[in-house]
């Protein structure tokens, strides 16, 4: 059976949010992995990381306060530290359900630097909620910093930039694992946004869309294959309305139809539509969008969304 070159983007769903509830989602998650595999897939894992981010960012936070001597970590190191920590506990549970199914295949883990615009729009109207609630006193410190901050219920919350992916530092070390014949977890969280200076990569204080960077890295190893897993079967215009209509096979030209009538929430579903579509422009062959529990029915052309030139 010739394999298929796929990016498989796993959303918040085959992740949890705790420690405890990530274990138990990976080794789902790793059972899904497993399936695609033996469908014929050569699989490269992309995955979200928002509430793990959280989550570190707010500790690093806290321990700073409590120790006067150590300061904040910034966002690139946070992202840093969560694809670690997610990329260990979901390659250990894919490697054990590929072993458990007799089938040896070595899983990595590459920590990924993405490239982002210093001029993007994006740096000028940041949008991404990250960190604990602060005080009045705690938000305006931030903002002496130069970092921004927003009002929300109890006080205020940071907020970051959602800059787009440029280019991937580790491509090259991507593309000799995918060769390799290797299962390959990379640009978790959407990659640590870097600035370049020189010969230096500087971390930004922002986040990277999971989708968007899903569409640059199979752009960028030639994958056959997008498959975008998310809590929904299907992709549906109408939605929250009585006329809600869930999409079966649609095209490039469908697809940009229902994106100018405004039929897809932007920061949930639309992110996911434009990487299609600019995934099948870019020379991919087919996008699909459907939920983990129908992964491989997805791969297989059986359900979910499926986006063709």
């Amino acid at each position: 059976m010739e394999k298929k070159k796929v990016v498989v983007a796993l959303g918040h769903r085959a992740l949890g949010t705790t420690l405890p509830e990530q274990k138990i989602a990976t080794k789902k998650s790793a059972k899904v992995i497993a399936d695609l595999i033996e469908s014929g897939a050569s699989v490269v894992i992309t995955h979200s990381n928002a509430p793990q981010v959280g989550m570190i960012h707010t500790a690093m936070n806290e321990f700073s306060k409590a120790h006067e001597d150590y300061t904040v970590a910034p966002m690139s190191v946070c992202s840093a530290m969560s694809q670690g920590y997610i990329g260990y506990d979901l390659q250990n549970a894919i490697r054990a359900e590929l072993l458990r199914r007799g089938i040896y295949r070595p899983v990595s883990t590459v920590l990924t630097q993405v490239t982002v615009d210093p001029y993007d729009d994006a740096f000028y109207t940041p949008t991404k909620v990250i960190g604990r609630i602060l005080s009045e006193e705690e938000a305006e410190a931030e903002e002496s910093k130069g970092n921004y901050v927003t009002k929300v219920d109890g006080g205020y919350r940071r907020i970051v930039a959602a800059p787009k992916p440029q280019d991937i530092i580790e491509i090259d070390a991507i593309r000799a694992l995918v060769d390799a014949d290797q299962v390959v977890i990379a640009a978790g969280g959407g990659g640590i946004p870097v600035l370049v200076q020189d010969e230096e990569l500087r971390g930004a204080s922002a986040v990277i869309e999971k989708d968007l960077i899903s569409e640059k890295l199979a752009e960028m190893i030639q994958a056959d294959e997008l498959l975008i897993l998310t809590s929904v079967e299907h992709v549906s215009i109408g939605y929250h309305t009585p006329e809600a209509a869930p999409l079966g096979k649609i095209t490039i030209s469908d697809a940009r139809k229902y994106m100018a009538q405004g039929q897809f929430e932007p920061g949930s579903m639309l992110p996911k539509i434009e990487a299609s579509v600019e995934f099948l422009e870019k020379g991919g062959k087919r996008a699909v969008i459907t939920s983990i529990d129908k992964a491989k029915e997805g791969f297989l052309g059986k359900t979910g969304t499926i986006i063709e030139p």
